[in-house]
């Protein structure tokens, strides 16, 4: 069967790390437990791409392809021949099933970060005063207590910073992550970011380990997709973060000209 591209999904995947990839087959296999909607000839395909370490064109087409069949209605998939659904109508789905507001001629981008907003929003309502203030700070918003205000802050923080937006997918997708399969991300290239971010996988872990019952995953297709949406969401900021990376500070990303030798915000020595 030809694959049916989403360019809202296989492009990224395509581009994306082996590392994060995994993630993904992780929770579409169940750790490589298997799935009842899951062929046995396909966990076994993704089980395999990822022992080798290696995860080829055909390995993400299927990723994207059975992703996205956990996105359909069952019956509905038989007519559309296996496929599923457009990976933006899997996105609203989850969005809709987490109660978020958003809007649905929005981009797949700004519909992921509602959804990594409102996760958080209800991973806050269950952490300490202090642990909320100190992320709050290291997101560079400002803390203004609870309620309205103290997420429009923090939307403000994001819209402000691409690297607040990536930092903020990287904790709400560790988090995720040690929940749900208890292993977290791995993170190499963006270290120095990580040593922040990682601070807060413990206290928001533990708060998105309670509110899995809030969204209701007992439905065996949202226990993917959801999950798989934080994922794609991070694994989309991230390479947005690489894109902007050249020209900034690679300790607190402050935009720095061609010519400095320093930072001038940090004072980190730039590699010119």
């Amino acid at each position: 069967m030809a694959h049916s591209i989403d360019p809202d999904l296989d492009n990224l995947l395509l581009d994306s790390d082996s590392d994060d990839i995994n993630i993904l087959i992780d929770h579409i296999t169940a750790k490589g437990d298997g799935r009842i909607s899951l062929s046995a000839e396909s966990c076994a395909q993704l089980v395999l791409a990822k022992a080798s370490g290696r995860v080829s064109p055909e390995d993400v087409a299927l990723i994207s392809q059975e992703l996205r069949k956990f996105g359909g209605n069952t019956l509905l998939n038989l007519f559309r021949r296996g496929r599923g659904v457009a990976y933006k109508e899997l996105l609203c789905d989850v969005a809709d099933h987490l109660k978020v507001n958003y809007n649905k001629n929005s981009d797949c981008p700004k519909i992921e970060m509602v959804i990594l907003l409102k996760v958080l929003e209800e991973s806050i309502d269950r952490m300490t005063e202090q642990e909320r203030e100190a992320l709050f700070n290291s997101l560079g918003a400002n803390f203004t207590g609870t309620g309205p205000l103290m997420m429009a802050s923090l939307q403000a923080a994001i819209k402000a910073s691409g690297f607040a937006a990536y930092k903020l997918s990287a904790i709400v997708a560790q988090a995720t992550s040690t929940a749900i399969l208890g292993r977290g991300l791995v993170f190499t290239t963006t270290a120095p970011l990580m040593r922040g971010a990682g601070a807060f996988a413990g206290p928001i872990g533990w708060a998105i380990t309670g509110i899995w019952t809030v969204f209701d995953l007992a439905s065996p297709a949202y226990r993917v997709t959801v999950p798989c949406v934080v994922q794609i969401a991070y694994m989309r900021q991230k390479a947005y973060s690489a894109q902007e990376k050249e020209g900034r500070c690679p300790q607190c990303d402050t935009p720095v000209s061609s010519s400095a030798k320093f930072c001038g915000e940090c004072g980190c020595r730039l590699k010119n």
